[in-house]
């Protein structure tokens, strides 16, 4: 099965679907020196008005900027650091929706996602307490965050 990454930034969630299975390609408009797989620079959402290229696809998903949802929004401003990001999820979502394919949006908590699902990387043994909302067109479910036994996590910043 085919996967598109879009806003795939280094691969960390690409990596998760490659150990899946899947033939990742990632997007992003930034260059990724560090990339694991088959990359393309161009702007995600034009990349998903390709119906032609999408259509290569099994499953889309999608990692919009999360810097407009951010708890840490507030520290950014105080930093002087702009967070007037456009939102992306509205028109990724759309995107999604019109491509007809298997998608999943990933964000923040406080993302306008429809009925998520929760996850958090203490869900899967990892030392990483980040929590993360997760959008489909297919029923997800979740697994209960385990802090306690996770012990000390580490730190993920910036």
């Amino acid at each position: 099965m085919k996967l598109l990454d879009l806003y795939c930034k280094a691969g960390g969630a690409s990596v998760g679907y490659a150990r899946a299975g899947f033939e990742v390609i990632g997007v992003d408009i930034k260059k990724q020196k560090r990339y694991p797989y088959q990359f393309i620079q161009a702007d995600a959402l034009e990349i998903l008005a390709d119906k032609d290229f999408i259509s290569q696809f099994d499953v889309i998903a999608a990692s919009p900027p999360c810097q407009t949802h951010s708890a840490t929004k507030h520290l950014r401003n105080a930093q002087g650091k702009s967070t007037n990001k456009i939102d992306l999820i509205p028109q990724t979502r759309e995107g999604l929706i019109a491509s007809g394919k298997i998608y999943i949006i990933e964000n923040v908590p406080g993302a306008p996602l429809i009925d998520p699902v929760v996850m958090c990387g203490s869900s899967f043994g990892l030392k990483v307490r980040r929590h993360r909302q997760f959008e489909s067109n297919v029923k997800l479910t979740g697994l209960p965050c385990n802090h306690k036994l996770q012990g000390k996590p580490v730190g993920v910043y910036g």
